[in-house]
């Protein structure tokens, strides 16, 4: 007889400790919070997400304070040492009244099966609220600790932004805004911003991208006039530059290699009649999420369940005029967004992703036109994954030829970094990294 299943979580504090904890074991943050979610209210739903990703961005930072509050160190207690940290960010960084937080982050350690925490607990938060300024004032200035972000990490920015690399770092603990991209197949920006007026949305329209406008704060898509129906998406606004630097004409055939979830997909659908639109990607799970997407707003394309650079097993012989490249990457670039990343990733990871995106780059180059462009691009700030693999990779092509991306003066964006052009993440924009080809033979 199989053991009963446990009651679902109902404490927001509860739930979101075993979030922390989960990703500290290796889970992502969303599918953590998925799991410990299922029985918790919208309003409910929403605190949780607020704890569980604060903490998984200040991890470093608040596990050193807790530490600085404990007596002796915790053993092989890591959902306590989440719980803890919980506490701890509440009362710190959360408009959350003290009493709440406290009283209920202890009676969450009962939930946990841990009541031999709830002293610890009530005591440790208690003190916290007590000795703050000493605890803050006694912080250590490593950037490993303050900016809550892995050594081999912290070394690798240091290294390839020797200029700013304290705001590249201080980017990643902040929230990302939420960015729209207007389907300019059903409606133009000026007619969305004036619906979005009516419902009393704030936002701001960037010079930056044609189709892009930013909320002052992040809403429910529900609440987004015309999403369901396909008039917006939502979409960073480095993300959208992809479609514009690709530069697709009507008619044109596009492939959209390693294309979930399929926004870039649909940008390009959106900007150009009549493409012949192939999107490549290896997951069948996220080529379901492409679908998802193109239904939505209306597109088509010929979806490919295959490795983009097996090319043996997908493609039919027929050349592309453009070919977009948004390689599989560390994602270091939006770290703002997925704190998780921090803790995920590993320095070992970073060699055997620039090899499969130089492996992406010499399996597809051959499938492009003469004159045509290849636009590759990856979302992340490590030169390793951008200038080194485009480098390698135009070491061997001859036939490769940069198109220098020059940004207009009323629209400067990035960086020109010797290769291609990179994107600081912070502000409006996610980290990136854009490189654009046209094939001369």
């Amino acid at each position: 007889m199989s053991a009963p299943k446990p009651a679902p979580l109902t404490n927001v504090r509860a739930a979101a400790a075993k979030a922390v904890a989960a990703v500290l074991g290796g889970r992502n943050l969303d599918d953590a919070i998925a799991a410990v979610s299922p029985a918790l209210s919208v309003a409910d739903l929403s605190l949780l997400k607020a704890i569980a990703y604060g903490v998984v961005r200040e991890w470093s930072a608040l596990d050193w304070r807790v530490n600085q509050l404990l007596e002796k160190p915790l053993r092989n207690e890591s959902l306590v040492a989440a719980l803890l940290a919980c506490g701890v960010y509440q009362l710190r960084s959360m408009r959350v009244p003290p009493h709440a937080a406290v009283g209920e982050t202890v009676a969450a350690a009962e939930l946990l099966g841990k009541p031999w925490a709830k002293g610890l607990t009530n005591a440790l938060l208690r003190r916290y609220q007590r000795e703050a300024n000493e605890i803050e004032a006694r912080m250590p200035p490593d950037a490993e600790i303050r900016q809550s972000c892995p050594e081999w990490l912290v070394r690798q920015i240091k290294r390839d932004w020797p200029a700013s690399w304290r705001s590249v770092l201080a980017a990643g603990n902040t929230q990302a805004p939420m960015t729209l991209r207007v389907n300019r197949r059903r409606i133009d920006r000026d007619t969305f911003v004036a619906e979005l007026d009516a419902a009393g949305i704030g936002y701001s329209v960037p010079r930056t991208a044609p189709d892009a406008v930013i909320l002052k704060e992040a809403v429910q898509v529900e609440r987004i006039p015309g999403f369901a129906e396909g008039r917006v998406s939502v979409q960073d606004l480095s993300a959208q530059l992809a479609a514009e630097l690709l530069g697709a004409e009507p008619g044109m055939r596009v492939l959209d290699a390693c294309a979930a979830p399929g926004g870039k997909t649909a940008h390009l659908i959106e900007r150009a009649e009549g493409l012949d639109v192939i999107a490549v990607e290896s997951e069948a799970a996220r080529l379901g999420r492409i679908r998802d997407t193109l239904g939505r707003l209306g597109h088509d394309a010929m979806l490919v369940h295959a490795d983009a650079g097996d090319t043996a097993s997908w493609w039919k012989g027929k050349k592309f005029d453009r070919i977009l490249i948004d390689a599989p990457c560390s994602g270091t670039g939006v770290i703002r967004r997925h704190p998780d990343i921090k803790w995920l990733r590993r320095e070992s990871d970073i060699p055997a992703m620039a090899a499969q995106q130089l492996r992406l780059l010499k399996a597809l180059w051959p499938l492009l036109k003469p004159q045509g462009v290849l636009v590759y691009a990856t979302c992340s700030i490590l030169k390793a994954e951008g200038e080194d693999v485009a480098r390698a990779f135009m070491a061997e092509q001859s036939e490769a030829v940069e198109q220098v991306i020059e940004p207009s003066p009323y629209a400067m964006w990035g960086e020109d970094c010797g290769l291609g052009r990179r994107i600081e993440p912070g502000g409006d924009f996610d980290g990136f990294y854009y490189l654009r080809l046209i094939k001369v033979p």
